[in-house]
């Protein structure tokens, strides 16, 4: 039996589950059994916790399906330990190192307590100082081993489950396991410490607690807030049935009441049902109140006093006086001028537009991307909702007659942001936008994260500075409500890279649906349009941007690149969106393409791909078409900019470190060759994942028609898919 079993559930934590893993494996302890609970066999979590379970006998992961939620989740892993003691940890928490050593060490001075509570550490997420909220609870408790009743503070309400350490038998002898869906942990512990006979503290730091931005997804707005009376109920009756004597009764009482307090006094957390919520808090407070018990002094004396009165009215009016100061200095939206910010002001009072969606892609460079397959396709299943482009001026001549849009910074502009609905966006709209109640921001993102992203940029200062404020960055990425992904890649990525609340839809990108519904004629039309000349191979040569590097400049010289490969090719040039043009001489055999609308319809016309670190190369690898990978400068942009993984190990085809390299693997035909090929298979199955043709369909059935997850169409497999056919056939030499 090993000394200790370790709960891991990785719900909606994929992205950083892994350093939760490390942390428990890495230890210097190893009698440990280590339980993941994933979803589902096939959920992004699971795909991690594989890889583990192959490498280390002590990985033994279990499901449990989302509909269980935390609890449920908890509940499988601890019906499978087998373990002396359990411990549960949240999947994006890490165990200090020496933790499970200063664990062993504490139970073989106290003997095997019923529960061992310790100290955790709370980690803001960005900015702020780490702290220690259970040293003062902890610090009132006897050194060794105590009864309950000799600490009553210790109520183990007022501390989450994974800060204490737990005898399995104790758990199973009682029954004792976590209820309800949410607010669990104030049940969990409250029971606990009802039941346990022994218990002891360690004033160690054992686990380091992640606080995300947007703060416990328990604080959200919503009808669960209801089920934090529940919890209360349970532990109180337990308490009563168990005759609990006053003197622990009271903290146990006047704990879970401060949470109470708290949820009735804060009205967003209760945007309905405030008054019912109140209600049933009076009449539990009331039932359970000990005798004899004095409220506290100061405004919170006043909160309990209208709670046992059942004064609903005055503790409202109470409220109101609290907040009134608060709402006084809210921040004003910064659009510029006075007389713009004063119109945003206004068009944010009045009713959101329920059919007006509004779309922006690249900061307004146009109709691009997947805000455009969206809008494409709303038109057809959802002709009822009006859509409205967002462009900075010079894109305005851009523009399909037949799509309104309004001009960034115009008064169109900021009205149509105050009263959409749905705002749709493969980037972030600016920081003065609001986020307002019952709006529905969608992130469709614009690409496969090869390099560092969102949070993960901060270490690499180069980066870093080009990117602004990171508080800033991840302020924008709290208002999304989804975000797109492709692959089981960018869903862990993402995860890391801009955390918050919002729903990761693993749908496909909806500008890729095009590499699957064009036909033979869709792609002629295309390169007559480019001006490629008929029969001739199109390379397209895609590099992407340095940020240490100013302006852009191509790395490769392509007259000469075209002179080495023979005349049966033209190279299509495609500089980085950040500039209007590649600016790169070479004759009529480099044809560039950089300003052209659709990076969709250049794919479509080149019969293979030329780059280095482009995301366009995993967009690319859905037409099943020939990729090179030009690496002269993998080393320094691997350190300077940052990646997820080594390209060079996981290519999509050939890879180049030179000119002379680039061009043979052209003149020898082996660019596309067996070995090429089977590269590119093992790429696409990681990378091509949820791209299908139907992604665009399945965004608007969810996001904007608003229908259930389980009637959305299903992901096409990857070998059933039939991508659109290159001009000229791959002939192998």
């Amino acid at each position: 039996m090993p000394r200790f079993s370790i709960v891991v559930p990785s719900h909606g934590v994929a992205g950083r589950l892994s350093q939760a893993l490390d942390s428990i494996l890495g230890q210097s302890f190893g009698d440990f059994e280590l339980i993941p609970v994933c979803d589902a066999p096939d959920s992004p979590a699971a795909d991690v916790v594989a890889g583990y379970a192959e490498r280390d006998h002590r990985v033994t992961p279990v499901d449990s399906p989302p509909s269980a939620g935390l609890a449920g989740a908890r509940n499988a892993g601890l019906r499978a330990a087998v373990g002396g003691h359990v411990l549960f940890l949240d999947g994006d928490d890490v165990l200090a190192p020496g933790a499970l050593a200063a664990l062993d060490t504490r139970l073989g001075d106290t003997g095997d307590v019923d529960v061992l509570y310790f100290e955790h550490e709370r980690t803001p997420w960005w900015e702020g100082e780490p702290a220690n909220p259970a040293a003062l609870l902890l610090a009132g408790a006897p050194d060794g081993a105590f009864s309950p009743g000799r600490a009553p503070r210790l109520t183990g309400v007022a501390l989450p489950a994974w800060s204490a350490a737990y005898r399995r038998s104790f758990l199973t002898e009682r029954g004792i396991t976590f209820p309800g869906d949410h607010f669990t942990d104030v049940g969990f512990g409250g029971l606990v410490a009802l039941r346990a006979e022994r218990a002891a503290v360690l004033r160690t730091v054992v686990v380091r607690h992640l606080l995300r931005r947007q703060g416990n997804r328990l604080n959200l707005p919503g009808e669960h807030h209801a089920e934090l009376l529940d919890q209360t109920e349970l532990v109180l009756t337990r308490a009563g049935e168990l005759g609990l004597p006053p003197d622990r009764l009271t903290p146990l009482f006047e704990q879970l009441f401060a949470a109470v307090l708290k949820t009735a006094a804060h009205p967003r957390r209760l945007p309905a049902g405030r008054r019912a919520f109140f209600r049933r808090a009076s009449g539990l407070y009331r039932r359970h109140r000990p005798a004899g018990y004095r409220p506290p002094g100061g405004s919170l004396g006043v909160q309990h006093r209208l709670l046992a009165a059942g004064s609903y009215a005055a503790f409202r009016t109470l409220r109101a006086a609290n907040r009134r100061a608060v709402r006084a200095a809210a921040l004003l939206p910064r659009p510029r001028g006075l007389r713009t910010r004063l119109w945003y002001a206004a068009q944010l009072r009045r009713p959101l537009d329920e059919n007006l969606v509004v779309y922006c892609a690249y900061w307004g460079r146009g109709y691009a991307c997947s805000p455009a397959a969206i809008h494409a396709k709303a038109r057809e299943l959802a002709p009822h909702l009006r859509s409205v482009f967002l462009v900075e001026p010079e894109a305005v001549h851009s523009m399909p007659k037949d799509v309104a849009y309004a001009v960034i910074g115009s008064r169109t502009y900021w009205q149509v942001l105050a009263r959409a609905k749905y705002l749709v966006n493969n980037a972030n709209f600016a920081d003065a936008v609001v986020k307002r109640p019952g709006s529905v921001h969608l992130q469709t993102q614009h690409g496969t994260p090869l390099k560092k992203m969102g949070a993960d940029q901060a270490t690499y200062p180069v980066v870093a500075a080009a990117t602004g404020s990171i508080g800033r960055l991840l302020a924008r990425v709290d208002r999304w409500d989804y975000n797109l992904t492709s692959n089981r890649h960018s869903t862990e990525m993402w995860e890391r890279a801009f955390p918050s609340a919002h729903e990761i839809l693993e749908y496909g990108y909806p500008r890729n649906d095009v590499y699957y519904t064009a036909s033979g004629e869709d792609v002629a039309r295309v390169r007559k349009e480019l001006g490629v000349p008929e029969g001739k191979k199109a390379l397209l040569y895609a590099p992407t941007h340095r940020d240490y590097a100013t302006g852009f400049s191509s790395v490769l010289d392509l007259a000469e690149f075209c002179e080495a490969i023979g005349d049966d090719y033209v190279v299509l040039l495609r500089a980085h969106y950040f500039y209007d043009q590649g600016k790169v001489r070479g004759g009529g055999r480099i044809i560039d393409v950089t300003g052209h609308r659709s990076s969709e319809d250049v794919c479509l016309a080149a019969d293979a791909l030329i780059t280095d670190y482009s995301s366009i190369m995993f967009d690319y690898a859905n037409l099943d078409r020939p990729i090179v990978v030009y690496a002269d400068d993998w080393d320094v942009y691997r350190e300077l900019r940052g990646v997820y993984f080594d390209l060079m190990r996981l290519p999509p085809g050939r890879v180049a470190r030179t000119p002379g390299e680039l061009a043979a693997v052209f003149r020898d035909g082996t660019y596309a060759d067996d070995s090429a090929e089977a590269l590119r298979a093992v790429f696409r199955e990681r990378f091509c994942q949820f791209d299908d043709g139907r992604a665009a369909e399945r965004v608007v059935r969810r996001v904007l028609l608003g229908e259930p997850p389980e009637s959305i169409p299903p992901v096409v497999p990857l070998a059933e898919r039939v991508p659109a056919p290159a001009a000229v056939p791959l002939v192998r030499s």
